[in-house]
Formats: C-alpha cells, sequence, structure tokens
C-alpha cells in the first residue's frame, strides 16, 4: 500500500483519537492496539516518512496516559495477559521459531550423541543421576527421582529454579543473543540425552508419559525464555532506524514483558512436578495433562496473538 493510501484510510481514525480523548481504560487499551498496530506497519514500509514519526509520538503519548490510568488495577491486570502480552509476543513468533529450531536441533544432538558414545549421558546428566536411576530401575521403580522429596519443599525448589532458568537465558541475551543460544542448546542435548537414556532401556514411553506431565510447560517455557533473550540480542544487533542503545532499551523492555509472562507457566509446571508427576496415573489422563498443556501453549502464545492481531487490524 503506498503512503499517501495508507494515511488516507486512517487519517479520520487517528483525527478522532486526537480530538475526543478517552480516560476509559478498556477503550484506551482498544485506542492503543489500534494505533500500535498502524505504527507496526508504518515502521515496516515507511521506516523514515513523517506519518511514522507521528504515530511514534501518538502511541508514545497513548501509552503513557495508559499507565497513568489506575482506576482499576484489575482491569490493568487484565488487559496485561489479554491484550498487552500477546500483541507484545506476535511481533516475536520469527524469533520464537527460531529458537525452538535451535533447541529442537540441539535435542536431537544430544540423541544422536547419546546413542554413540555410551559415556555422553554421564558427561551431560551427571554420574550420580544416572546411577541413582539406573537403581531405580533395578526397584522397578525407574522414575523414583520425583518421589524423593516433600511436596511442598519440591514445589518451591523446583519452580525457582526454572524461573532461575528462565531468567539466565532471557539475561543472556544481552550478548548479542549468543549467550540465549548457547543456553537453548544446552538445555535441548540436555534433553535429547535424557530421553534416550531411557529409549536405549525401553521406558522411552515410560519417561514420556511421566516426564512430559510438567515438561511440557516447562520446556516450552524456556524455548519462550530464549525467544526473550532473542530479542534482546536482535534489538543490540539490528538497530533499524533507532540508535543502538535506544533499539537496545525498548528490546529489553519487551523481552523483559515476556519473560514475566512466563512467570505463571513456571509455577504450574513446578505444582505439576511436585504433586502430580510422582503419582502413578493412567496413561490416557497422563496424555491428557500433556496434551491440555501442548494445546494452551500453542493457544496462548501462537493462535490467540494471531486471531487478535488480525482482529485489531481490522
Amino acid at each position: 500500500m503506498r503512503e499517501a493510501l495508507f494515511i488516507k484510510r486512517n487519517a479520520d481514525k487517528w483525527r478522532d483519537m486526537e480530538e475526543n480523548p478517552t480516560h476509559n481504560p478498556d477503550e484506551l487499551t482498544d485506542r492503543f492496539v489500534e494505533l500500535t498496530d498502524d505504527l507496526s506497519y508504518a515502521r515496516t514500509f515507511y521506516p523514515n516518512a513523517k506519518v511514522t514519526r507521528y504515530l511514534n509520538g501518538r502511541a508514545a503519548q497513548m501509552h503513557r496516559g495508559l499507565m497513568q490510568n489506575r482506576q482499576d488495577e484489575r482491569s490493568r491486570f487484565v488487559t496485561f495477559w489479554k491484550y498487552e502480552l500477546p500483541l507484545l509476543f506476535r511481533q516475536s513468533h520469527r524469533l520464537l521459531a527460531f529458537s525452538a529450531g535451535i533447541f529442537l536441533v540441539a535435542c536431537m544432538l544430544g540423541w544422536i550423541s547419546a546413542a554413540h558414545d555410551s559415556t555422553f549421558v554421564r558427561l551431560i546428566l551427571g554420574d550420580e543421576y544416572v546411577n541413582m536411576t539406573l537403581e531405580n530401575i533395578k526397584k522397578g521403580d525407574p522414575l523414583g527421582v520425583y518421589n524423593s522429596s516433600d511436596q511442598a519443599t519440591m514445589f518451591v525448589q523446583i519452580t525457582l529454579n526454572n524461573i532461575n532458568v528462565a531468567l539466565r537465558t532471557f539475561v543472556l541475551g544481552v550478548f548479542a543473543s549468543f549467550g540465549s543460544i548457547a543456553m537453548l542448546f544446552y538445555n535441548g542435548v540436555m534433553l535429547g540425552s535424557f530421553q534416550y537414556f531411557f529409549y536405549e532401556r525401553g521406558l522411552l514411553l515410560d519417561s514420556i508419559l511421566k516426564i512430559w506431565i510438567h515438561g511440557t510447560l516447562e520446556i516450552s517455557a524456556i524455548v519462550i525464555a530464549g525467544c526473550a533473550g532473542l530479542t534482546i540480542g536482535n534489538s543490540i544487533l539490528f538497530p533499524g532506524t533507532y540508535s543502538r542503545l535506544e533499539s537496545f532499551k525498548r528490546g529489553a523492555k519487551q523481552g523483559m514483558k515476556i519473560a514475566i509472562g512466563l512467570v505463571p507457566i513456571f509455577v504450574m509446571a513446578g505444582f505439576l512436578e511436585s504433586f502430580v508427576t510422582r503419582l502413578t496415573l493412567p496413561p490416557i489422563v497422563s496424555g491428557g495433562i500433556i496434551l491440555l498443556s501442548a494445546a494452551f501453549i500453542i493457544w496462548y502464545f501462537i493462535l490467540y496473538p494471531i486471531s487478535l492481531n488480525r482482529r485489531v487490524s481490522l
């Protein structure tokens, strides 16, 4: 679309927003979503045009108004999860695909390495864990490690550890994305070798039905944390029309919001690992939990952002 046509189609809407301000939180949010969508389009096709600078200024002003509107804190909370985070994440889908690709390649390398080197699993997982698991296999309880601690303590430790891993994956993106890529690669190799360890002993399906009860959310969140880290790295490597410092600030803010959005995911994953994974569940129940978790991740982080972005663009 030519710039003149783009302006003609939207000028009345922009003028109405400017001449008729609102303090209604929901209406203000809807306007902000529309304006940022127009700004995103203008940055893509007319990066140095006056209309882009105009929209950037209006969006910044509206954002300040949105942040200052504290009439209903519950509305702000809902706005973040219902609109702000999904729309923000829609802009990061390419980086999410890249993050997932790195992780899957690392998983395959971990699997292949474990298959061709009998010492590889011990190198990655450690002798203590391997020996303990082999002993549990002899006892007929190959995944008995999940019963080794009391549930409340395990929940706190696992949740804090998972959040720590995700934040490191995110923060290390400041090293031009290399740190986040390294974390994704390491965790992918570890998962691949871990799953081969059980496959080699004829326990792959048992391990999947047990471990992926919590692992679906946990692993997905690590991949998404990698996406947040790559967002920071890309803001440094590819500043576009912004100064490198300004681009970094914007990338860090966007990545931080994505990382914050993962906290409830890790809390739920910690709960499942501590209270549910240890249970002996029928395969259909385990499979149902896994599929439900996967469906939520796909819907909230992929399908819903696409749908919402299309809706606000109409």
